[in-house]
C-alpha cells in the first residue's frame, strides 16, 4: 500500500497553512515530536472547555506551558 492509499484509508487530508500558522501551531507543541493532529486536537479541546469551564481552561494551558518548558529543558 503506497503512502497516499494509506493516508485515502484512514481518512487523512492536506490542509494549507500560511507561513505564520505554522509557525504558531510549532509554538504550541507541548513537545518536538507531537503531531499537528495532537495539537489542533489540544486546541479544540481547550476551545470547547472555555465555553464550559473557563477556569479549568486556564488550568489545562497552564499544564501544557509546563510541560512545554519540562520538555525543552531535556532537548
Amino acid at each position: 500500500m503506497t503512502a497516499t492509499e494509506k493516508q485515502k484509508s484512514e481518512g487523512i487530508t492536506t490542509i494549507k497553512l500560511t507561513r505564520q500558522t505554522k509557525s504558531r501551531l510549532d509554538n504550541l507543541k507541548a513537545y518536538k515530536r507531537e503531531t499537528y493532529e495532537e495539537t489542533i486536537r489540544k486546541i479544540l479541546g481547550i476551545l470547547n472547555m472555555c465555553k464550559v469551564n473557563p477556569l479549568r481552561a486556564r488550568s489545562k494551558l497552564s499544564e501544557i506551558e509546563r510541560q512545554k518548558e519540562l520538555s525543552n529543558i531535556k532537548d
